[in-house]
């Protein structure tokens, strides 16, 4: 049975929305070491709908020259969530509807390893919400933006979870890695 791993940069105040606002922080070596373990462990990759638009065109035609990332982008298969049909074609793709509990679990049982869910902050709400998110990790930049989409919005259920790793970065970067909570 799979699992479902979860990579977010998010603001202190939990904004996740168009993440141009990391830019400033650069990249520290080791956060890239850190997403290699978590794409490194994953079969697949699931999208939704507007992220996966967001990354087909930036990630569709770089080579592991470009970043040593492309690879994994561009040949693990890729599932599409989303009630409308991508606007944009990736290779190694699959669309599957609009969003189903039941679709991910039977796509949990059916890989082999880790599915790898980047953004997409509308489905990782939907899969935290029905207890489908296996490791949650979160890249918090020291920044309160006050404004945009938060992971966590006004009116979302209470949502325990297991810290099980964490590191900081010497950009200010701090990642903590969940898991459920025990019940």
């Amino acid at each position: 049975m799979g699992t479902i791993a979860v990579h977010e940069f998010i603001a202190l105040d939990g904004v996740y929305e168009d993440p141009s606002w990391t830019f400033g922080y650069g990249f520290d070596p080791k956060m890239g070491e850190t997403l290699g373990a978590i794409t490194s462990a994953s079969k697949a990759i699931l999208l939704g709908r507007t992220t996966f638009e967001m990354f087909a065109p930036a990630w569709s035609t770089r080579t592991v020259e470009d970043d040593p990332g492309a690879p994994f982008f561009n040949d693990t298969t890729k599932y599409v969530v989303g009630a409308r049909e991508p606007q944009v074609e990736w290779a190694n793709s699959i669309r599957l509807g609009a969003y189903d509990p039941e679709v991910i679990r039977n796509l949990k049982n059916e890989v082999d390893g880790s599915i790898y869910v980047s953004g997409s902050g509308t489905l990782v709400r939907a899969l935290l919400a029905d207890g489908l998110v296996d490791d949650l990790h979160l890249f918090v930049y020291p920044i309160a933006l006050g404004k945009g989409k938060r992971l966590w919005g006004d009116g979302v259920d209470a949502t325990e979870l297991a810290l099980e790793e964490h590191e900081v970065y010497a950009n200010g970067v701090v990642h903590l890695g969940y898991g459920p909570a025990e019940a």
